[in-house]
């Protein structure tokens, strides 16, 4: 079994990774555990090359680089970090007469004395394109995140959904794509109007190509994509298209997973906490957009004071004699300054 840490965190986006620096600020030990192959959470899966405008003290900053801001910060303390793994349950033990919480996963087990869930919307993967041969083509061309935009230099490429991410990256592969083809397989999309608009800006100019409904039925190709088959679910007319890539936008099956089976109180697919971030079993916390209490607010913002206010009560709660205001970190010998103790 793996070492016994004060306090493991489910979920590494940027509430996980801000409540990891926490935790480490306080002196608490901890570790991360993620689905995801990668830190970040829905700024790594879903969105890294867009920018994002309401982080305090930043006018403006890309996903992935807020992504390395928050992992530099939290993984300067040298934790344990656990990626690709799936939590697949929870054992309850003692330690000296106090709860000892053992998370399990789909690779191991991780002892703390406490838990703090920053899970995001949980844990989700992204919807498969319904096609028999569909798991042949990752990696070949079939694309379902986009990771870095050079990987579309110069390629056709057909985009599939309705959505904000199917718009959005349709206008962010302008002048990186060769080519654009876009298609929904009704008329109506679930995509800002702003966007809609700039899609439509785009294919007036001849930049790209927006097919109402159509629907993929093929992708043909010998070592990779070349090419694709589509077909209008009201005709039924078929067209056969060259293509390099496909991106499939058609949104994320999210779940809490075996956290739902904890003993949790829930209100839909969210945890009910308290103003301090507790959850109805003492010692669990959570924080960020899995969590829910009146005046819930999902914003990056929100889950970082969140994940102050989850790891500091998690710190007094392993030690009842540590206080709970962490003090100026301007002024803390950990950071090298004059220790908080002196002055």
């Amino acid at each position: 079994m793996q070492d016994v840490k004060d306090i493991t965190i489910i979920g590494a986006g940027p509430t996980g990774l801000f409540a990891g620096f926490y935790a480490g600020m306080r002196g608490a030990s901890f570790r991360l555990i993620d689905t995801l192959d990668q830190p970040g959470g829905q700024l790594t899966a879903l969105y890294p090359e867009k920018y994002i405008f309401d982080v305090a003290g930043f006018p403006k900053i890309l996903a992935k680089d807020l992504v390395k801001g928050f992992a530099e910060q939290a993984l300067q303390w040298k934790p344990g970090v656990h990626l690709g793994e799936t939590v697949t349950g929870l054992r309850r033990e003692q330690e000296n007469g106090k709860p000892l919480f053992v998370v399990v996963t789909d690779r191991d087990a991780y002892p703390s004395r406490t838990v703090l869930i920053a899970g995001g919307i949980g844990a989700f993967n992204p919807r498969k394109l319904p096609l028999k041969d569909v798991d042949r083509w990752y990696g070949r061309g079939l694309h379902d995140r986009v990771l870095k935009t050079q990987e579309f230099a110069g390629k056709r490429v057909l985009i599939v959904g309705g959505g904000d991410s199917a718009f959005d990256w349709a206008v962010n592969l302008q002048g990186v794509a060769a080519w654009i083809t876009m298609i929904h397989r009704r008329d109506g999309f679930r995509a800002h109007p702003a966007t809609v608009a700039q899609v439509r800006e785009l294919c007036a100019a001849g930049k790209m190509e927006l097919r109402t409904f159509w629907e993929l039925k093929g992708i043909h190709g010998d070592a990779r994509v070349e090419r694709v088959t589509i077909v209008n679910n009201k005709t039924k007319e078929e067209d056969t298209l060259a293509m390099d890539a496909v991106l499939p936008q058609l949104g994320f099956i999210s779940s809490l997973g075996a956290i739902a089976e904890w003993g949790l109180d829930l209100e839909k697919h969210d945890i009910k906490v308290s103003q301090l971030m507790e959850t109805s079993i003492p010692g669990i916390f959570a924080a960020g957009d899995i969590t829910t209490y009146p005046g819930k607010l999902k914003l990056i913002a929100t889950g970082a004071a969140e994940a102050c206010v989850a790891v500091n009560h998690a710190v007094h709660f392993i030690n009842p004699s540590a206080k709970v205001e962490p003090g100026h970190s301007s002024n803390m010998a950990i950071f090298g300054q004059a220790d908080d103790k002196t002055d």
